[in-house]
């Protein structure tokens, strides 16, 4: 393979190319032209018909026939053909067509319209096939429009797929946006167009030499980059690493998507009839600087970004005005002048006032997006260059940090048409900031410091990186202090909402506290809980799930309140004349259940004391706005959190937070609120008695948890680099009543019944305990007291050791 790979890839192609024509003329002389002198053509089309035949991929053949007659008296021999080619371990993919079924519109086939626009002829009647040749051109340009309409309408259904971004963490090279189909749609496009395609630089020969690469290593036509393929392509390529090869491959990936972008608008403006109506529309949007001609933004004085470098600045607010990209010259000349524009923005100057109207303009995203295409922001800020498709391989991320980085000022712009009240209401807590577009520029800068070679560790000291490059160039375009410093607070402080979120309990009075000293004022509050909001949701397309949106949402409540001073009661209230049973249940509990639960809510789990007097256990699963919480109510007895944790994941259940009570006659409360991943008890609603019944002969005792974990299917193992160690850290001051642990590790089923085992095994019991993933690193928090106190530090040291066996069962 890698002598195959070290050749030019272009020519590797043509030679298997070259290798797959003598088969195919040699088993066409021996068995079809004998029987069928005239009358038929074979014609390489596709990728075998540019010459472009990879290592697995298919050899598209068209047989064209005179006449449907013929195709059926040919039947016996083209099968025989065919039969010849299969068993010569060629994928064939092929179909029998007439001249005049090659010229008509294929709406629901438009892949053999297409395919025509790479044929040539590989043998037979060479009469049959000039006839074609001269009638394929007019069918093309008759057709042309609607040739058009459907290559743009599959592309966009397969952008669509892919978000409409080529940064995916496994990408595929062939349909991926900046793939291999976008390189050939650009071929396609301009043939229709009869103009040269854009250039895309190198990117096809590393593209190509990539699917050779993939091929080869699979044996097959595979065209995913994996993580695995990813680090072996590495090796292949000679590259300092992983991420820096990948950096290359999104490079190309770009270049190709941009070039398929412009083709794409460009030949639907040019065929498009609502385009005509709205021209003059358009047109009155022109002014002393910009004209709009074919829904693109042009220049009316080509070359004065040279003696004018502000009119760029007002170039890309005319775009944000106005929702209209800059023309493909327009884009040309401010990359002819990026030189002089770098030169003008090195030196400070009040750059703010512009900078600022573009992010409170209503395209704001596009505008920057459209910045950061041309340069222009790097222009301005060249600290921006270091996150330049740079990779940051987590496995959780799925963009580039640049491009994460645009992605989160899209979803803060997509807030404001938010319809869905758990989204809607931090859209309307964006129109509550006074200075929205701090916050903007906030974002732009808050992982700069991921560029920086002198980070040091990656989550922690990445934020004083990007501190250090942000305040030098917010004082350069001279921002006003005020906003400068929440800017900077802003970049400082934005990993701790995140970080709370998934490691503290938010019902626990010391959490609101915290963060309420961290923020100190309601208006920072506002603006950090959006950032982290929008870096969330940015991650990737699940990252912000319904469950984060609403755990956010009461992080920020409960520190409005603490930071509004309008703090709840911190007691029970009970009274002499409550009943008997109520007093008993009441009797124990700590005060936090108070705290935590409203009086419907104390009410229902006294109804369900009352059946766990009865029946020895209480059942309760309700339907939440985005999970599912199980109540529970038995007799205390040790592993019976690792139990019911089991269960819910033999279900196939992600556990997202848990916690327990117990009272003074040993009744246990424990309450755990799971997500359903594959919506099985949606969609199964047989599936809720039988989770149900499951859960309560567990706690019954009458089956054992481990036998129904054995039938949880296992996950495929990450690749080599990918494995998380690990990791263990322990807190005993960040609650006033429990013990804090939080745990990092390689998710897999089981793992927090594990974990939980390991905990009772120690004598220590799970308060509270929180659970958050990321791709397949698990982070668990755990609450742990021991006899109601916090676990002394020897018992501490052996719990410790007791946790890391489990992690690595």
């Amino acid at each position: 393979m890698a002598t195959q790979l070290s050749k030019d890839p272009l020519l590797a192609l043509a030679e298997r190319t070259a290798l797959v024509d003598g088969l195919v003329a040699q088993s066409a002389g021996d068995l079809l032209w004998p029987a069928l002198p005239a009358g038929m053509a074979l014609l390489a089309v596709g990728g075998y018909g540019r010459r472009e035949l990879f290592p697995y991929s298919d050899v598209d053949l068209l047989l064209l026939v005179e006449s449907d007659r013929l195709a059926q008296e040919a039947r016996e021999p083209i099968s025989t053909f065919l039969q010849t080619l299969w068993d010569s371990r060629l994928r064939l993919s092929h179909s029998v067509r007439t001249p005049a079924e090659c010229a008509e519109l294929h709406d629901q086939n438009i892949e053999l319209n297409v395919s025509l626009l790479d044929q040539r002829f590989l043998a037979g009647d060479r009469l049959l096939y000039a006839r074609f040749a001269e009638r394929l051109p007019r069918f093309l340009h008759a057709q042309r429009e609607a040739l058009v309409r459907n290559l743009a309408r599959l592309t966009r259904e397969r952008h669509e797929k892919y978000q409409h971004t080529f940064y995916h963490l496994e990408p595929n090279v062939k349909d991926t946006p900046g793939g291999l189909r976008d390189y050939q749609l650009v071929r396609w496009l301009s043939h229709l167009r009869d103009a040269e395609p854009l250039p895309v630089g190198p990117a096809f020969p590393f593209l190509a030499r990539l699917r050779s690469f993939l091929h080869c290593r699979a044996g097959r036509d595979n065209n995913a980059l994996s993580f695995d393929a990813q680090e072996e392509a590495a090796e292949e390529w000679h590259a300092a690493g992983t991420a820096a090869w990948m950096r290359d491959y999104f490079r190309h990936a770009r270049d190709v998507y941009r070039a398929a972008l412009r083709e794409l608008e460009s030949s639907e403006a040019q065929t498009s009839s609502l385009f005509t109506q709205f021209k003059d529309w358009r047109a009155r949007l022109s002014n002393a600087d910009f004209t709009v001609s074919r829904e693109r933004v042009q220049l009316r004085v080509p070359h004065a970004l040279e003696a004018d470098p502000e009119l760029m600045l007002r170039l890309f607010q005319f775009v944000a005005r106005h929702g209209i990209r800059p023309s493909t010259e327009t884009e040309q000349r401010l990359a002819a002048a990026l030189p002089r524009l770098q030169d003008w923005f090195s030196v400070s100057r009040p750059v703010w006032p512009a900078l600022k109207e573009i992010l409170l303009l209503p395209y704001a995203p596009m505008a920057l997006r459209g910045m950061h295409d041309t340069g222009a922001l790097r222009a301005v800020f060249p600290e921006m260059a270091r996150i330049e498709c740079l990779v940051i391989r987590d496995f959780y991320h799925r963009y580039t940090v640049d491009e994460h980085t645009l992605v989160t000022l899209q979803v803060l712009a997509d807030l404001r048409a938010a319809r869905d009240p758990a989204v809607k209401r931090y859209g309307d807590l964006l129109s509550e900031l006074d200075e929205p577009a701090v916050l903007y520029c906030a974002l732009l800068f808050h992982d700069t410091g991921k560029g920086d070679e002198r980070k040091g560790d990656e989550h922690a000291g990445h934020v004083e990186a990007s501190l250090r490059l942000a305040e030098p160039a917010l004082e350069r375009i001279q921002m006003p202090r005020a906003e400068r410093e929440m800017a900077c607070f802003l970049i400082a402080r934005h990993l701790e909402m995140s970080a709370l979120m998934h490691s503290r309990d938010l019902q626990d009075p010391a959490t609101a506290r915290d963060m309420a000293q961290r923020v100190g004022t309601v208006e920072r509050l506002k603006a950090l809980t959006l950032l982290t909001y929008a870096d969330i949701s940015a991650v990737n397309p699940t990252a912000m799930t319904p469950w984060r949106a609403q755990v956010l949402w009461q992080l920020y409540l409960s520190t409005y309140t603490e930071l509004t001073h309008e703090l709840q009661t911190d007691r029970i209230q009970s009274a002499a004349y409550e009943t008997p049973e109520k007093q008993a249940f009441l009797a124990g509990l700590p005060m936090r259940y108070a705290r935590t639960h409203t009086a419907e809510e104390i009410e229902a789990h006294l109804r369900l004391d009352g059946v766990c007097r009865q029946r020895g256990v209480a059942l309760d699963l309700e339907k939440l706005e985005a999970a599912y919480r199980l109540t529970l109510l038995t007799g205390d007895r040790p592993f019976l959190f690792a139990s019911v944790a089991g269960a819910l994941s033999s279900f196939g259940m992600n556990i997202l937070k848990a916690e327990a009570f117990a009272n003074q006659q040993g009744t246990v409360l424990d309450t755990f609120t799971f997500a359903d991943p594959n919506r099985t008890l949606e969609l199964n609603p047989t599936e809720v008695d039988r989770l149900r019944a499951t859960i309560e002969r567990v706690l019954l005792g009458r089956l054992d948890v481990r036998q129904l974990l054995q039938y949880r299917p296992k996950p495929a193992p990450p690749s080599r680099n990918a494995r998380v160690p690990a990791t263990i850290s322990v807190d005993s001051n960040a609650s006033e009543s429990a013990t804090l642990i939080e745990l990092v590790a390689q998710d897999r089923p089981g793992l927090l019944y594990d974990l939980a085992s390991a905990i009772s095994s120690q004598g220590c019991n799970i308060e509270v305990v929180l659970i958050d993933t990321e791709a397949h690193k698990a982070i668990d928090v755990f609450y742990v007291t021991s006899d109601g106190h916090k676990p002394e530090p020897a018992q501490l040291d052996k719990l410790g050791d007791a946790l890391r066996r489990a992690c690595e069962a």
